[in-house]
């Protein structure tokens, strides 16, 4: 087998095969050159080459969030890590396990004007779990540095001893340093980072390794319930008639569908979920601003529970999180092994463990159901804003709102959904969503970029195939994600061109103005056909709901190549008949 001769590059590849790291994405570069000859050439590792590090890094993220398992980046040194910093941050809120492998010049070449060289010690120091930041293998005694107060060595063989005890000091910092990001990046789940400096040459080879780091395997705590405090818990829920449960970025099938219907038979809880919450139950309230956006200070208050009880990631509806910061639950309660954001200002209590954890040690120890009406009410109110819902979708012109009717319900069952953010994810909240798929939207920093990436590197990792739903400015930003040669041929795009960032339309905000169109909404005439000419995807284009049913029928059909869906809604009425939907369903 072919390996790097840098002793650095070889301990760096040996401990990622040792811990199962098989994903490597790579971007080109000529510092990193030892790191690609050795992943590339061990048939363990499967190695992508991802040109645009940005791109890369969602990709990678993509890869991640479907594996539940850390992938690895490579780049060269300079500004090639800080493009990788958008994914970061993302993987950082929103729980992914990243690791970045960032080559670097040798300490004596920073600062002093060398090319692509930048500061890259701690460069993610506010996003990320870990950063080990590696020495330089030594070459010859020419690297040893000085020394004024240790004697002069005067012959080869002190010098020889000088530079392997040096050498073995180096060895074992770095072995100690890299076993120790990469468990992190394991057991916490999240991105870390690991600086690697190299010095030329950088391409030469090897047949067999000079070095065999140890592998310091990863070790678990487990969290236990405490008895008092699980007692305390069951006797604070039993008190009181108002409880919710909210449910925000929740991974597919991580809890046992029996607490569902142990949920259920309970009067007192209502449970409102996302739709990147991947739970359903019939009981649930599964779009939570059809439910809450019309009501009334008086209404809003009469649901303000007692007890609020939150798992999962962030939260996409804006409007749940004003009325609960507004109508403050007495206690809230954050289950989740990490961390507890106090999202709504009254934390209460942090319960570290998993969702499926909790439930299994309190369902089964709670004696008895307080009676309430407090769920019977407001399932009232669901069934009243589902009935006005389909009235108003019978009602409304072909504008944003019933393109994601049509496309939604078109979807195939046993897919992956990825969604856009922005405009995106919050039409998709407002609709049923067909119990199984899967669905994933990149909410730790809602940011546009990266999704379409995200969305490539999840086809990629899942056997499952891959839908994704975007808007046209989120497409376009992130239209070198296409530059991909990894794309299945099952993947499938659907892009909401209606010319510009709706959003700002539904936001507070002066309308129909040039400052406005320019510089908020960003008007443009762009579209994705030739984009699908030059990375070969299959295109077709709708304007109107009978066409959108036409292209729909046979987008999701087995095809040679990848396909883009692109659908055209009128710019200044998306807005309109998105706010009239929560008076009409009043």
């Amino acid at each position: 087998m072919i390996y790097p001769k840098i002793p650095l590059a070889q301990t760096v590849i040996q401990l990622c095969k040792a811990k199962q790291i098989q994903h490597i994405i790579i971007s080109p570069g000529s510092r990193s050159a030892p790191l690609t000859i050795g992943f590339t050439n061990d048939e363990f590792f499967k190695c992508y080459s991802i040109v645009d590090e940005r791109c890369a890094a969602f990709f990678a993220m993509g890869i991640a969030q479907q594996l539940k398992a850390p992938t690895a980046l490579v780049c060269t040194s300079g500004s090639a890590l800080l493009n990788y910093y958008p994914a970061i941050a993302e993987a950082y809120y929103s729980d992914i396990p990243l690791v970045v492998l960032s080559a670097d010049r040798p300490k004596h070449l920073i600062g002093v004007g060398d090319g692509q060289t930048i500061n890259q010690k701690n460069v993610y120091k506010n996003h990320i779990l870990y950063s080990a930041n590696l020495k330089l293998d030594l070459k010859d005694e020419k690297n040893i540095p000085s020394n004024d107060d240790l004697p002069i060595i005067k012959n080869l063989e002190n010098k020889l001893e000088r530079f392997l005890g040096l050498q073995k000091d180096i060895q074992e910092h770095n072995e100690q340093e890299i076993n120790i990001a990469l468990n992190i990046a394991s057991l916490k789940n999240g991105p870390v980072h690991i600086n690697i400096p190299f010095d030329e040459p950088l391409y030469q080879t090897v047949s067999e390794l000079s070095v065999k780091p140890k592998n310091i395997e990863a070790k678990k705590v487990e969290n236990g319930f405490d008895s008092q405090e699980l007692k305390h818990c069951i006797d604070e829920w039993s008190s009181v008639s108002k409880k919710m449960i909210l449910v925000g970025v929740n991974h597919p099938n991580e809890i046992d569908n029996a607490f569902f219907e142990e949920l259920a038979k309970d009067d007192s809880v209502i449970v409102f979920t996302e739709t990147t919450s991947n739970l359903n139950h019939k009981s649930f309230f599964p779009s939570i601003d059809q439910i809450i956006a019309p009501l009334s200070d008086e209404e809003q208050k009469a649901l303000q529970p007692d007890i609020l009880l939150t798992f999962g990631g962030l939260i996409v509806s804006k409007k749940i999180k004003a009325l609960l910061r507004k109508f403050k639950p007495k206690q809230h309660w954050h289950v989740d092994e990490k961390k507890a954001n106090d999202t709504f200002f009254c934390l209460t209590k942090h319960i570290e463990l998993k969702p499926q954890e909790f439930f299994m040690a309190f369902l089964p120890s709670l004696t008895h159901y307080k009676k309430s009406d407090y769920k019977s009410f407001w399932h009232k109110i669901k069934k009243h804003r589902l009935k006005q819902h389909e009235q108003y979708l019978r009602e409304i012109p072909f504008t944003d709102f019933k393109a994601f009717d049509a496309i939604l319900g078109a979807i195939p069952d046993n897919r992956v959904l990825q969604v856009g953010n922005s405009s995106a994810i919050r039409y998709t909240q407002l609709f049923k969503i067909n119990n199984t798929l899967e669905v994933f939207c990149n909410r730790g920093t809602s940011g546009i970029d990266g999704s379409t990436s995200t969305a490539i590197g999840c086809a990629v990792a899942n056997t499952k195939p891959t839908v994704f739903i975007t808007g046209d400015l989120s497409f376009f930003y992130d239209s070198n994600a296409l530059w991909n040669n990894y794309i299945p041929s099952d993947f499938r795009i659907i892009i909401i061109n209606n010319e510009g960032g709706g959003i700002f339309r539904i936001l507070r905000g002066h309308k129909n103005t040039e400052n406005f169109n320019r510089y908020f909404e960003t008007r443009h005439h762009l579209n994705a056909r030739h984009l699908c000419n030059m990375f070969n995807f299959e295109y077709v284009s709708a304007s109107d709901i009978i066409a959108l049913k036409d292209a729909l029928e046979g987008f999701f059909k087995t095809s040679e190549q990848p396909k883009i869906l692109e659908v055209f809604t009128p710019q200044n009425l998306n807005d309109e008949v998105l706010l009239e939907y929560f008076n009409f369903i009043k």
